[in-house]
């Protein structure tokens, strides 16, 4: 392994995530992984790593490091300003950087964007547990000690060959990236108890701006509006199992849409399920940002989500000639 940065700043909330531990979930134990899959896919991709590679989730910028050797890096997600030895680098494509040069994210710019992703070629370095290098807070287990970044950690990457010179400028096409905006529209399928509700509380669901509460987190994103949504009669539930992007409704009628960090069961209604597809636009948003929902069907849901899978499955073709600013060294 090698030593690759030294964290100066480590922001809000900066953890090492992966494609997650979807092999534990028959365990009780999260998936956790990065809540933006195609971001942290697009910044591996854009670096040759494997898809899934771990990388360093950045919530809401304001993360500084010093690079400790030569190093190929993207960083892809929330649209942030970002700086190396001062100069301006842009995201979604591969930048070179010098040893002993500052690496600087900025704060969100605009009215969306939560999460960045700063990938290094070879991939972040970490021990993996039960077959994943994420990190799970609540279980203080994963990526860096099972814990958040803090000032003075230092990062290891994994052995890379690669000549810079054929990957630096290295792009990734705005028009092959998810339709990331303020207030998305999230595409649902019904979910296992939607017929507990009726027509009117179905299309209040989809007629209604939510805003995320500030206790929203990784685990799921506390909804709120001033319509409640509460099943047409009473029902007995038993738990059942649940995955990122269900929509549960607990008794309050403020539905909870469950994340990366989300618990394995539960056993409040699940009124719809957000697609593949739209959870990275769900993703880049933060508590006091808004969203909608809008009923879709099974096909729609599928031809989405392959579309998003050949964007990545053939993310080769998005390089373009070698970019024309560089960093002084």
């Amino acid at each position: 392994m090698n030593r690759v940065a030294r964290v100066h700043d480590a922001g809000l909330l900066t953890t090492v995530q992966d494609g997650g531990r979807t092999h534990a979930l028959r365990y009780g134990v999260p998936q956790s992984g990065a809540m933006d899959r195609f971001a942290l896919a697009a910044a591996n991709l854009l670096l040759g790593n494997a898809p899934n590679a771990a990388a360093l989730e950045i919530t809401a910028g304001g993360v500084e490091l010093e690079l400790l050797a030569p190093t190929l890096f993207a960083i892809t997600g929330a649209e942030v300003a970002v700086t190396l030895n001062g100069w301006a680098v842009p995201t979604w494509q591969v930048v070179y950087g010098g040893r002993g040069m500052r690496l600087a994210l900025g704060y969100r710019q605009g009215d969306w964007g939560a999460y960045a992703y700063l990938a290094v070629a070879g991939g972040i370095a970490v021990p993996a547990v039960l077959g994943s290098a994420s990190t799970y807070l609540p279980g203080a287990f994963g990526g860096y000690a099972g814990r958040k970044l803090a000032r003075g950690d230092e990062l290891h990457a994994y052995p890379c060959q690669r000549d810079p010179a054929a990957y630096v400028g290295r792009a990734w096409d705005v028009a092959h990236r998810p339709a990331y905006r303020a207030c998305p529209s999230l595409r649902l399928i019904a979910g296992a108890h939607a017929d507990l509700f009726d027509a009117t509380t179905l299309a209040q669901c989809t007629n209604t701006r939510y805003r995320i509460a500030p206790s929203s987190n990784r685990m799921g994103y506390r909804l709120h509006s001033s319509h409640a949504l509460h099943p047409a009669r009473p029902a007995s539930i038993a738990s059942l199992g649940v995955l990122p992007g269900v929509i549960q409704v607990p008794p309050d009628g403020q539905p909870i849409l469950l994340m990366a960090d989300a618990q394995t069961t539960g056993g409040y209604p699940i009124i719809g399920v957000v697609i593949t597809a739209d959870l990275p636009l769900a993703a880049q948003l933060l508590p006091g940002d808004q969203l909608q929902f809008a009923f879709t069907t099974h096909t729609e849901a599928v031809a989405a989500r392959a579309q998003m899978q050949h964007w990545l499955a053939h993310a080769a073709h998005l390089r373009p000639p070698m970019s024309a600013y560089a960093v002084p060294v």
